[in-house]
């Protein structure tokens, strides 16, 4: 009877690789709120003469920081939508990690790019552009945060 009780608890790696995916995704979710708020609206402030290597610089700094932290997401929403932890809905890690390719693919289609046309000097109209379609990814952030609250609720509850 103990050996039953003990198969549908989550397991202490599951529970770490929850913890782990919580603590990436909530630190990616105050980033990307910080960057639409505060960072990118600032872009404007920087004056033209001297944006294309304050653009430059942005994206090299921001790799260091935000690097670790998708990569962790990252793996961590995979492992679980291939192998749920204890307790978690398999619909939920795969709705996790459905969020997390809206926000990618909106990394790479459309903010990308428009750091890329920035990077050669101000212009207005895409900055504009960029604070515009950040949302998706300041939306997407803050909805995976929330899943991964959820799923570390649904396993503790178990």
């Amino acid at each position: 009877m103990f050996a039953d009780a003990l198969s549908t608890s989550p397991s202490t790696f599951e529970l770490l690789v929850l913890v782990v995916h919580l603590l990436a995704t909530a630190a990616m979710t105050g980033l990307i709120w910080f960057v639409q708020v505060v960072h990118y609206p600032l872009f404007a402030a920087v004056g033209a003469e001297r944006f294309d290597s304050y653009a430059q610089a942005h994206q090299r700094r921001t790799s260091f920081v935000v690097g670790p932290f998708m990569a962790a997401e990252g793996v961590t929403a995979l492992w679980m939508a291939l192998l749920p932890p204890t307790g978690v809905p398999r619909w939920l890690a795969v709705l996790g990690l459905a969020v997390l390719a809206v926000v990618l693919g909106s990394t790479v289609l459309l903010q990308v790019p428009q750091h890329a046309v920035l990077a050669e000097g101000f212009d207005s109209a895409r900055t504009t552009k960029l604070v515009r379609t950040n949302w998706i990814r300041t939306i997407g952030w803050s909805t995976r945060s929330i899943i991964a609250g959820a799923m570390l609720i649904a396993a503790v509850r178990t």
